[in-house]
């Protein structure tokens, strides 16, 4: 079960990261010319983040969300703004335990579905106290 350890806040007009960027786009398959030149930088906060005062940083641990691209040590980018939809992936929090899993909104009830086989699904009783801390936006997955 993949939990979550300490939300780390991103302050508003701090930049997480500023780079260079290629001007070219970079062959994933056949090879082509190298281009020696950057283009000039880019500002991450800009590509990664729409709404900074709502936006966390939060590490995963586990394995539950493998089969989603999440592995354990990524880094979810988690917006608290945004409105949990059927498919999401979420932070939740259920009877006072946090975890990452997708929202599945069914006739049945709600699920917190893994996305690993070896791990089963939440199907979240109706006394249970759940709470959709954030929607993740992007993984920062570590190659």
């Amino acid at each position: 079960m993949g939990v979550i350890v300490g939300p780390r806040v991103v302050d508003a007009g701090v930049s997480l990261l500023s780079v260079l960027m290629a001007p070219v786009p970079v062959a994933a398959g056949y090879p082509s010319p190298a281009q020696d030149y950057f283009d000039g930088r880019i500002d991450l906060n800009e590509h990664l983040i729409k709404d900074i005062t709502s936006t966390y940083v939060v590490r995963v641990t586990g394995e539950s969300m493998e089969g989603a691209g999440i592995s354990d040590g990524d880094e979810l980018i988690v917006n608290r703004a945004l409105e949990p939809i059927d498919g999401s992936v979420v932070v939740a929090v259920l009877d006072g335990e946090l975890t990452i899993k997708r929202l599945r909104i069914t006739p049945d009830g709600v699920v917190l579905q893994a996305e690993n086989p070896k791990f089963p699904d939440i199907r979240v009783p109706a006394l249970s106290d759940l709470t959709i801390w954030g929607v993740a936006t992007r993984f920062l997955h570590h190659v």
